[in-house]
């Protein structure tokens, strides 16, 4: 009897050691797929003729492998949510996923795409809100020959997660930029972001009808406070820019509208809202709460705020990466995107999330 006390001891002892310890058992959802653009692109662009790369060092310089292609010194928003989401490895990027692989999920971002298929084409080849879901259209066929019917996949794909962030560089890379694009002389903020969710809805829907249920959309971020517009726009290089942030925040006001709507539509399905301008805004409003020093500047970049264009290659960037928010001109460091990944994941605030969370999304 002895014996046996001894080994539900040791039992009982590991148990509680996995507990504390985090050690993980299966992921909360059987795959997340991801689609969006430079903020949580994780090498789709490598092999694109593009300006939009971040296949070089600096670029990730703090992640474990080096540069991969993703925009930051480290780990983007979605790494840190699919970490929360118990996954044991990092969602493949689409160039490189193959096999039983993509029944874990997908990412299918790339750098400078948008809702509109024009938007970032100065800066070269880039694969659009559609086109990304034309890439997961393909893979929906690869799954269902490796479950072995529809229904299967259908059923599989039900409880996954799909968190979608696009919009930014509609704004960044096509509304503001009157140059290049004619789009401000044709539309309204207003109107301008109706035909936003127009396309984006035809997508979301295009998604749904390929098995998606569990939708998580993005906001977007406050762009008038990113470097780059700092250091073409704002006086004192500190001063957020109005005109762009207020195009953006009506933008976010008809995707929060578009999960409404797309929830009273499909009982079947749910929709959430991550207001990644709220959490924005309250690191910069509290930034020493993070441990923020520097939230008007790139960690490394060129000109005035580091905000002129991207990290150089090898370039030398700050040694305190930690106490900056943005890490380029436009893309925030590792540690602003664990901040936004936490929260997107387990709302700290009431306004982070709409009507739930991604924790209580993975639950349902």
């Amino acid at each position: 009897m002895g014996k046996w006390r001894g080994v539900f001891g040791v039992a009982a002892l590991l148990l509680v050691l996995s507990v504390c310890l985090g050690v993980r058992g299966a992921p909360q959802v059987p795959c997340y797929f991801i689609f969006g653009d430079s903020l949580v692109d994780n090498g789709n662009n490598n092999q694109l003729s593009s300006l939009a790369r971040a296949n070089y060092l600096p670029y990730g310089i703090d992640f474990p492998n080096g540069p991969t292609g993703r925009f930051s010194n480290g780990k983007t928003t979605v790494d840190v949510i699919a970490e929360l989401l118990g996954f044991d490895n990092y969602i493949p990027p689409y160039s490189t996923a193959s096999g039983r692989q993509i029944l874990g999920g997908v990412n299918y971002a790339s750098a400078a795409a948008g809702i509109r298929e024009e938007t970032g084409q100065q800066l070269g080849a880039r694969i659009s809100f559609s086109g990304q879901v034309r890439n997961y259209q393909r893979t929906i066929s690869q799954v269902v020959n490796l479950l072995g019917d529809e229904t299967t996949a259908a059923n599989y794909l039900s409880k996954c997660i799909y968190s979608i962030g696009l919009g930014s560089n509609d704004y960044l890379n096509n509304y503001f930029m009157p140059l290049y694009y004619s789009t401000s002389r044709q539309y309204t903020p207003e109107q301008f972001a109706d035909v936003l969710i127009q396309q984006y809805t035809e997508q979301l829907q295009a998604l749904y009808n390929y098995g998606a249920r569990k939708f998580a959309l993005i906001g977007v971020g406050q762009i008038g406070c990113s470097p780059n517009e700092l250091a073409q726009y704002s006086g004192d290089g500190k001063t957020c820019v109005e005109r762009i942030n207020a195009a953006n925040r009506i933008f976010n006001d008809k995707l929060k509208g578009l999960v409404d709507q797309f929830n009273n539509a499909n009982s079947d399905a749910k929709f959430i809202y991550i207001n990644a301008y709220g959490i924005f805004q309250d690191i910069t409003s509290n930034p020493a709460t993070y441990g923020f020093k520097v939230t008007n500047a790139g960690c490394c970049g060129v000109g005035r705020n580091n905000g002129q264009i991207t990290c150089l290659p090898a370039q030398t960037p700050c040694s305190n990466r930690n106490e900056y928010l943005f890490w380029d001109a436009f893309h925030p460091t590792e540690a602003a995107n664990v901040v936004i990944g936490r929260r997107s994941y387990s709302a700290q605030s009431s306004s982070d999330a709409y009507p739930i969370d991604i924790r209580r999304l993975a639950q349902l």
